[in-house]
């Protein structure tokens, strides 16, 4: 028995956050997988990660980042939700508010960050909100940017981080500051203070507005527009 907390060793205590570990989390991938009667070479085709990594992650040698099991959720049409509720709980639907009390979101260390996932037990909502502390200290390579389709916000509770984007572009924020950005730009986030920085983060899917944006021809400048119409005249004179 532990004098100070009153547990028997190895016991979790009833205040402490869920944690979902590397070994459930590759069950839940694996089963996944198998519902569909995939390989690993089908899942890497569809999804765009690589057949070693799911391998390793599926085996729980390897914690996956946000822009890989963002991938593989949507490849295997599984929500993410799903994929992080705690043990024994099954998301569903809602149709009332959601209530995450104080340190109860499911916690998941990824690469350079430690997720704590909020809500987790609506299925299908559109936003996937966290708490993230932020343990990257250095961008190593290109590998460190994520890239996902829709958009993400970030603020700062507390410490400092730099935003990395592969445009080059760097931004760095403190206490307070927030960013807003499309998350299908590449970005790292790297703590920048002598603790570690903790945030909170959303993301979203491609909105509408963004879709069609995107999706929309590129429109000719009005000058050369007009110019072309007036050398159009000129000609049939």
């Amino acid at each position: 028995m532990n004098p100070h907390t009153g547990t028997k060793p190895g016991t979790k205590q009833k205040d402490e956050a869920p944690t979902l570990d590397r070994t459930t989390f590759g069950h839940r991938l694996r089963t996944a997988r198998k519902r569909f009667g995939w390989t690993l070479a089908q899942l890497a085709e569809r999804s765009g990660v690589s057949i070693t990594t799911i391998s390793r992650a599926e085996r729980g040698q390897l914690a996956l980042g946000y822009e890989n099991f963002a991938a593989l959720g949507r490849a295997l049409e599984m929500d993410m939700n799903a994929m992080f509720a705690g043990a024994g709980v099954k998301p569903a639907q809602f149709d009332g508010p959601v209530v995450t009390r104080a340190g109860k979101g499911v916690v998941y260390r990824g690469l350079s960050f430690a997720y704590e996932f909020l809500g987790t037990t609506a299925a299908g909502k559109q936003m996937s909100p966290v708490v993230g502390t932020v343990h990257a200290r250095r961008i190593n390579g290109p590998e460190d940017f994520a890239r996902h389709p829709g958009e993400e916000f970030a603020y700062v509770l507390s410490g400092e981080i730099e935003v990395h984007f592969d445009t080059g572009e760097v931004v760095h924020l403190a206490r307070g500051d927030s960013l807003y950005y499309d998350s299908s730009i590449g970005h790292a986030y790297v703590s920048v203070s002598r603790q570690l920085a903790k945030i909170v983060g959303v993301t979203s899917g491609e909105s509408g507005h963004m879709k069609s944006a995107r999706e929309a021809p590129a429109l000719k400048p009005a000058r050369k527009v007009a110019a072309a119409k007036k050398t159009a005249r000129g000609s049939k004179g």
